[in-house]
């Protein structure tokens, strides 16, 4: 595993600790990496918010950490308030349908992607693609927009502490119960 970027620590006090074991539940893994649109944020120490578009995104077999695929030049300032502070947020949304989660967490690691998820980043791109021509966005445009190279493509995993429905409606900002740990 990598290093944490901020050596382990995690700062935020309303981010649980390691031994509560928040987990995905597995119709939310599988949301996360069918193909959605994710968009990455950290912040400074001055609280100013730092976004970046994230590529597709990888969960560990036993769903309590989340890898996002980042391209590294243009995600310069959120990797650097990662090491500052190590707290991260990620919004996975299906545009056809505004389907949202929400993921907060911390203990950002930072590590090359592995030979296999660069398959996986193909195929959640291909699933995005097929969104979004779905509400009417041109496949040229939209590939242009997603495109990548494997030499820019950071990986950057942390763990998740709170989950919320960000879907459009009554219920958005609800928080999720974090499913039991296996």
């Amino acid at each position: 595993m990598a290093p944490a970027l901020n050596g382990g620590r995690t700062r935020s006090p309303a981010q649980s600790s390691p031994s509560q074991g928040f987990s995905l539940s597995p119709e939310q893994a599988a949301f996360v990496q069918s193909g959605v649109s994710v968009v990455a944020a950290s912040r400074d120490a001055s609280l100013t918010p730092m976004l970046a578009r994230a590529i597709a995104c990888r969960v560990s077999p036993d769903r309590r950490r989340v890898t996002l695929f980042l391209r590294s030049g243009s995600s310069r300032d959120l990797l650097r308030n990662l090491e500052e502070n190590g707290a991260l947020a990620a919004v996975f949304s299906q545009p056809s349908t505004h389907r949202t989660l929400q993921l907060k967490g911390g203990e950002a690691a930072l590590a090359p992607p592995r030979p296999a998820d660069f398959k996986a980043m193909a195929r959640q791109v291909d699933a995005l693609v097929a969104e979004l021509v779905s509400v009417g966005l041109a496949e040229v445009w939209v590939r242009t927009f997603l495109a990548f190279t494997p030499q820019e493509v950071v990986a950057v995993s942390f763990v998740p502490r709170a989950a919320y429905v960000q879907t459009p409606g009554p219920g958005a900002g609800a928080p999720l119960p974090a499913p039991p740990c296996a």
